[in-house]
């Protein structure tokens, strides 16, 4: 599946200011790391973040967020955020925000 790209370059924005931070295809669409771990990312028109064991019941809770489903099993700590959960830049900011403090406590890979 294609992935939004004008959705991929405003994400870009937000992460440009953070070290460590490089781009990898995967899951049919681009991911951004941190250290070799996954913050987030963009399937389709879709925004996929890392919150995290710890984070992820609460981040379930929010409007327009969904369990991260890619192979019919969710995968636990990551979350999908529908396009009207990040049609603002203040949104969208905070969830990239989030999937790149996850990756970042982290250990490097």
């Amino acid at each position: 599946m294609p992935y939004d790209e004008a959705l991929a370059d405003r994400m870009r924005d937000v992460l440009r200011r953070h070290p460590g931070v490089m781009e990898r295809k995967m899951f049919g669409g681009l991911s951004f790391l941190v250290n070799g771990n996954m913050a987030c990312g963009v399937a389709g028109e879709t925004v996929v973040v890392r919150v995290g064991p710890a984070a992820y019941s609460a981040a379930l809770a929010e409007t327009h967020c969904r369990e991260c489903d890619f192979t019919g099993r969710p995968l636990k700590g990551m979350v999908m955020i529908e396009p009207k959960g990040c049609a603002s830049e203040g949104d969208l900011r905070a969830w990239v925000e989030r999937g790149y403090g996850f990756a970042s406590s982290l250990p490097a890979k």
